[in-house]
Formats: structure tokens, C-alpha cells, sequence
């Protein structure tokens, strides 16, 4: 864990060796105290009063530009009300009506954000933090695609109080759950947002997948925008709610500075950590709700801008959460006038806009050389002599090096096939799970393989699969229902396997290829392939990896190596991500309603109308993949140590880590390619895998099984939860995923696990 420096306690002064203090300190009025001299205040007051400034020249500019012939000298004019420029009703709409209401919204939305990202950074101690944790975007999204779809609501305020019900909810629900045990913990908050998160995404893909209308209405909303800002109504509802947000943002500051030191001396201190966590998730709720509410769940933001301020102010809250407002501010104001000006007559999406600039800004921060003051560089590592490892056989009892040698050799857990000069060691419990594993995918290929809109029975679906019986029953079998089983299966075992690499070589079960924007990156290559071929609802299958491959190298050459950087890999594929998921949105909403609604399916992660042709590609894939995965397998097993250690018993890290990722990178880019982006089976095949086969074991073949099984099982699902509809098995996994996180790590032994 890194040190918290908090600026509270004072350094001593330099002293030279008669004692005298050398370094020359402001005396504290009235006690004749030196106190040392800060140099952050300076520069923290000059990036509050410039960006003050930056905010206030903006405001200026997006209050002069617009798709309208109205300049700078009108809105002075109307401002100063010259010549009774007030009584001009077209100077009266343009200016009064229109861009001083998005204006002030765009201010207000985007501090919102930012203030909101700083706390939710501060409590969670986690820099890399973001509103989307607390689920409220998902619920605000949830909240309007029911609105829409259930009560046939249509009007931007009939949005505004469905997306704000939802995101109050969500939030509810995640404080609840979180508080249940330990307190409202850091990392319960996080996972608890996350997995509600991912569940209510899904509940909203499920009922935009059955509903053309609701997602024709939903793919434009969702991007974020200020386009139907029209006066003050809206904004004139939700500003009480702003009010409170930021109130309460201010008067945490204290409690939560406190908090940064631990929770034991915060209670010393005389504050409740619970209760502050409380406060300052509710907070955060109240302003992100109100923020989505009025634009739309603008992601990215409150990243970025309590990023910056922590660079600018380090570990001064109340500064930081000024700067993080400021830069809120800013970067959405500046965001909206380029998403006018861009592509006119037309606008593009605040969010997209957003994420093209907060993703390079974000990498520049971590590159430089100022990132050690954030308190975000990787903990120095204790070095250690090479030959230390080597020098514990020598200093065990004789007798362990003697008589039980061959119990040191091999664990009691497995036993020795030989036959001949050829010996195999064999994990009992990893055998059995392996088996347990593959006979359940045998029964849920075979229960895919009956189950469907048809009425075909078990005998005469066995009959179909050799090819007797009914022409259409062996059509349907053979061609459409064998074909997508055989896709789902090597989809799911790419996952399970790339799933189980990344969360070996991370030592972090929540670790997944999403961190290194694989999966965005992957997608959006397919969707551009789509974008240049002539016809077709998908892409080529070939993109996806090198979507993923593409998406790994720019992280890899940005961050510096893969290695051990700590966040600085993960900062990059954030932004990573985020730049491939604007790709995304951009592509979805240029096309066509009924290609859009399909490609959108897709993105979800489905395996219709997959079959035998972008099975087999995957296939050989794997058949080239898994031996290797299998091979460097020993040397994984080591990288749960420190590199000293592995480095000791003859493992290269560095060599290791570089193959294993780009085994992984390969594997979920395949994955991609078949099916989209299936969430929650990489994290949950190792988790299930782990549990069965013993957590003192690897498991890559049990993670491929599970893989396997997940996807296989979803899909069946899929196709017939709902009598003449089917659900995406990316819906499935992510509706039932959510659940499954919340059980598995935030159990008893979440710690012990995460």
C-alpha cells in the first residue's frame, strides 16, 4: 500500500552539523514557530486563478459561437442591451433562450462531474476512480429506456425525472449493499457499484434489443449532449439538487482529509469513517444524477478532471475539489463548442468529444515526470540477493533433504503416470474438476442443441445431428444450431483462457483484457470493418484481433512496457478504451436505424448468425494458442511471486509477462471477432475454475471448460427466455454476472480472494 501524504504532520527543518537550521521557514504569527514553507500553495493558487480565468473566456466563446449568424458583437449587444437589442426577438431566442441556458449548464454539469469524480477518488483512495463505480450512469441509462419503453415517454423532461429516479435508485441499492458488512469499505463500494452496475447495463440492453423504437430514442441520448438545452426549465428543477451536491461536497473536505490517514486515527480525530462515506456517496449521488439527468451519462469526465486536480493540487482536498469543478467545467464547455463547430450543420456527441480530449491529456499526465508527487509511481521493491531462494534447500533439515526428498519433489495432492521412460504428474482435485467441467459442457451442448423455437423432440434432434430424419430438422441442426454451439464453445474458451492469463500476471481476480482496452479496441476494428465493406450486418472476423493487437501496442509503446508500471498501464488503457468505445458510438450512430440496431446486438455480444466459418478460423487459433498458454504455464505458476523469486528459479518475468499477454491479447481478440464482447466470462471462468481445481493451481484448462460451459449455457438461455424474441448472450452474461460478483467478492474471504 502506498503512504498517504496528507500535509498535516511538519517536516523538521534541515539542520547543519552545529545544529543551526539552514533552511529559511515563515514564522507562525503570535507562537514564534517556523513552520515549513509549502511550495504547492503557490502554484495551487495560480491554477485555481487561472483556470478561473480559462473558464470565464470559455463561457465567452461558447456564448458567441453556434450553427446561428449570431457573432460576439450581437451577444454584447444583448448582454449590454445596446440600441434595445433585448427587444430583437431573434437575438431574444438565439442568445437568451438557447446558448446562455446551455452555457450554464454546461458549467454546472460539468463541475458536477468533476467535484463528483475528486470524492469518489478520495474516499475510494483510488486515482483511477469514476462515477460509473456508484452505478448512477447505468441506472440513469436504465431509468430512460424504461421510461420509454414501459410508459411511452418521449419528452426531455419525462427523461429527466426517469433518468434521475434511476440513478437515485442505483445509488441506493449500491450504499445499501456495500453498508450491509464492513462498514461501506472502499472496496465493497467499488465492487458493489460495479456489479449493479453491470447488472442494470444489462437490464437495459435487454429491453433495447426487443424495442427499434426505444433504442432508435436511446442511442442518441446515451452519447451525452447539451443540443436540447432550451431555457431554464430543466435546469431551473435540478439546481436545487446541485446546490445540495456541492454543500455537502465542501463541508466533507475536512472529515475526508481526515479519513486519507486510516480509519483508526480518523476516529481519534473524532470522526465516523461510515458515516463519511455515507455523506459522500450521497453526495456524489446528487450530483451525478442531477449531471445525467441534464446531458446524459457523460462518461470519462470525473476521471479525468479529478485526475488533473490531484496532479495540481496533491493531496489538498479542498483545492482539489475546486480544481476538479474548474476542470469540469472547462473541458465539457470546451467539448460542446467543438462538438458545434465540428461537423455543422450537425452536432457531435459531448461524450465523444470528451473522451478525444480527456484521453491524450490523461496520457500526458502519466508520463511525466511529475507523476511521483501524485503519490502514484509503483512501490519501490525490496531487493534481494539472486542466490536467496537457492540458499533455503540447503539450510533444511537433513532429514527433509534426505529421506522425504521425494516428497519435496511432489505434492500430495497429485500422483505420477509412467509408462516407459515417459512420466506425468497428475493433480488429483484438478483432474476431477477438469472432468466435472467437460461433463458438464457435454450436457449443455447437448441441451443447446434440443432447445429452441422449434418443437423438436430429443429423438429427432439425435437423428438430425447425423444427418437422418427430416430435411428441415437436419437444416436447422446442422446448419444453424451446431455451427453457433461450435462458435460459442471456442469463443467461450478463448475468454476463460485469456481471462485466467491476465488475472495470473495481475495477481487481481478483478483483472480482465477490458483493462488493457482490448475489448474496444477489438470491437471497434470490427465495426469499422464494417464501415468500409459494401454490405453486411458484421464485420470480418480477422479484425478483432487485430483491433486487440492494435489497441495493446499503443498501450504498451504509450505506458512504457507492460511490465510492472502500476497505473500507469491502466491509466493508458482507460483512455485506450475510452477513445475505441467513441469509435464505437460514432459508428452506431451514423448508420442506419434497422443496421444500427443489429451492429448494436453485436456489440452486446451475440452469436447469431455465427456458424462454422468464423468457428474454424478461432479454432486453429486455439489450436496453436492453448499449447503454448500450456507450455509457459510453470513459469506463470512462478509469477505469483515477486520477480526476485521467479528470476531465482530460473524464470525470465520480464519474457514471461510480455508472452502471456500477448496470448491473451490474441485470445479475446478472437473472442471478439466471433461473438463481440461477452462480458463477465473472462473474470468468472478463473474465479470458478480456481474454486474447483484448488487455489494453489493454474487453472487453464478448467478457466477453458468454464469458458466454454458459460457461453454455451448463456445462449441457450438466450434463445429462449422469451417466446418469439431472443436475448444476445452478452446480455445474459452481464445480467447474470452482476450477481455472481457481488457473491463470489464481497463474501466472507473477499480480501483473502481480491
Amino acid at each position: 500500500m502506498q503512504t498517504q501524504h496528507t500535509g498535516i504532520t511538519e517536516a523538521p527543518p534541515e539542520e547543519s552539523p552545529s545544529g543551526r537550521d539552514l533552511t529559511p521557514s515563515p514564522v507562525e504569527p503570535g507562537t514564534g514557530v517556523r513552520r515549513p514553507a509549502d511550495p504547492t500553495r503557490r502554484t495551487a493558487v495560480l491554477a485555481v486563478a487561472g483556470l478561473t480565468v480559462a473558464v470565464v473566456l470559455l463561457s465567452a466563446i461558447s456564448l458567441g459561437v453556434g450553427a446561428g449568424e449570431v457573432g460576439f458583437r450581437g451577444v454584447l449587444d444583448y448582454l449590454l442591451d445596446r440600441g434595445g437589442a433585448r427587444g430583437d426577438a431573434r437575438l431574444s431566442l438565439v442568445v437568451g433562450d438557447l446558448r446562455m441556458p446551455r452555457t450554464l449548464t454546461g458549467l454546472l454539469v460539468g463541475a458536477a462531474l468533476g467535484v463528483a469524480g475528486c470524492l469518489l477518488q478520495a474516499v475510494t483512495r483510488n486515482p483511477l476512480a469514476e462515477t460509473g463505480l456508484l452505478g448512477v450512469n447505468a441506472g440513469a441509462s436504465l431509468g430512460v429506456v424504461a421510461g420509454i419503453a414501459l410508459l411511452g415517454l418521449d419528452s426531455g423532461y419525462a427523461y429527466l425525472v426517469c433518468a434521475f429516479t434511476g440513478a437515485v435508485v442505483a445509488s441506493g441499492l449500491v450504499l445499501l449493499i456495500a453498508g450491509r458488512k464492513g462498514g461501506g469499505s472502499p472496496m465493497r463500494l467499488v465492487l458493489a457499484g460495479s456489479a449493479l452496475g453491470a447488472t442494470f447495463g444489462g437490464l437495459t440492453s435487454v429491453i433495447v434489443v426487443n424495442s427499434a423504437e426505444t433504442y432508435d430514442k436511446f442511442r442518441f441520448w446515451v452519447l451525452g449532449s447539451l443540443a436540447g438545452v432550451e431555457g431554464y426549465g430543466e435546469l431551473g428543477r435540478l439546481l436545487p439538487v446541485l446546490v445540495v451536491g456541492f454543500v455537502v461536497a465542501l463541508l466533507v473536505t475536512r472529515p475526508l482529509s481526515a479519513l486519507a490517514l486510516g480509519d483508526d486515527l480518523a476516529r481519534s480525530l473524532g470522526h465516523r469513517p461510515p458515516v463519511i462515506r455515507t455523506v459522500v456517496a450521497a453526495g456524489v449521488t446528487l450530483l451525478t444524477a442531477a449531471a445525467v439527468a441534464l446531458a446524459g451519462p457523460i462518461s470519462f469526465l470525473g476521471l479525468l478532471a479529478g485526475f488533473v486536480a490531484r496532479a495540481l493540487a496533491g493531496t489538498r482536498l479542498a483545492v482539489r475539489v475546486v480544481l476538479a469543478g474548474l476542470i469540469g467545467a472547462g473541458v465539457l464547455v470546451v467539448a460542446d463548442i467543438a462538438a458545434r463547430v465540428v461537423s455543422r450543420p450537425f452536432e457531435a456527441p459531448v461524450s465523444v468529444i470528451v473522451s478525444l480530449i480527456g484521453a491524450p491529456v490523461l496520457i500526458g499526465i502519466v508520463r511525466s515526470r511529475h507523476l511521483a508527487a501524485m503519490g502514484m509511481t509503483d512501490p519501490a521493491t525490496e531487493e534481494r540477493p539472486a542466490g536467496r531462494v537457492r540458499r533455503v534447500l540447503p539450510s533444511l533439515p537433513a532429514k527433509l533433504r534426505g529421506g522425504h526428498r521425494e516428497q519435496l519433489r511432489r505434492p500430495a495432492d497429485t500422483f505420477v503416470l509412467r509408462r516407459g521412460p515417459v512420466s506425468l504428474l497428475v493433480a488429483r482435485r484438478a483432474t476431477l474438476a477438469a472432468l466435472l467441467l467437460a461433463a458438464l459442457l457435454l450436457a449443455a451442448v447437448v441441451l443447446s442443441a434440443y432447445a429452441g423455437q422449434s418443437e423438436m423432440g430429443v429423438g429427432r434432434t439425435f437423428r438430425a445431428v447425423f444427418g437422418q430424419g427430416d430435411r428441415f430438422d437436419v437444416l436447422l441442426v446442422q446448419k444453424f444450431r451446431l455451427g453457433r454451439i461450435v462458435a460459442g464453445l471456442t469463443a467461450g474458451a478463448a475468454l476463460g483462457l485469456a481471462g485466467c492469463l491476465t488475472q495470473t500476471l495481475a495477481r487481481n481476480r478483478l483483472a480482465t483484457p477490458e483493462l488493457l482496452g482490448v475489448n474496444d479496441g477489438a470491437t471497434a476494428a470490427v465495426l469499422l470493418s464494417v464501415t468500409l465493406s459494401a454490405s453486411g450486418t458484421f464485420g470480418a472476423w480477422w479484425a478483432g484481433p487485430l483491433g486487440a493487437l492494435a489497441a495493446v501496442l499503443i498501450v504498451t509503446a504509450v505506458s512504457g512496457g507492460l511490465g510492472q508500471r502500476g497505473y500507469r498501464v491502466l491509466v493508458v488503457g482507460l483512455a485506450m478504451s475510452a477513445l475505441a468505445s467513441a469509435v464505437t458510438q460514432v459508428v452506431l450512430s451514423r448508420r442506419s436505424l434497422n443496421s444500427s440496431s443489429s451492429l448494436y446486438v453485436w456489440t452486446s455480444g451475440s452469436l447469431n448468425g455465427r456458424s462454422y466459418e468464423v468457428a474454424v478460423p478461432v479454432l486453429l487459433g486455439l489450436a496453436v494458442l492453448v499449447p503454448a498458454a500450456l507450455a509457459v504455464a510453470r513459469h506463470l505458476a512462478v509469477l505469483r511471486f515477486d520477480d526476485a523469486t521467479a528470476a531465482s528459479l530460473g524464470s525470465g518475468p520480464g519474457r514471461t509477462r510480455a508472452l502471456c499477454m500477448l496470448l491473451a491479447v490474441a485470445l479475446a481478440g478472437l473472442a471478439v471477432g466471433i461473438c463481440g464482447p461477452v462480458g463477465f466470462v473472462a473474470l468468472a471462468s478463473p474465479v470458478i475454475a480456481s474454486r474447483l481445481a484448488g487455489p494453489l493451481r493454474v487453472p487453464l484448462v478448467g478457466s477453458m471448460l468454464t469458458g466454454a460451459v458459460l457461453v454455451v449455457a448463456a445462449d441457450t438461455v438466450g434463445r429462449i427466455a422469451f417466446d418469439g424474441s431472443e436475448l444476445p448472450v452478452g446480455v445474459v452474461t452481464t445480467v447474470l454476472g452482476g450477481p455472481f460478483l457481488l457473491w463470489v467478492l464481497l463474501g466472507r474471504s473477499a480480501a483473502t480472494r481480491v
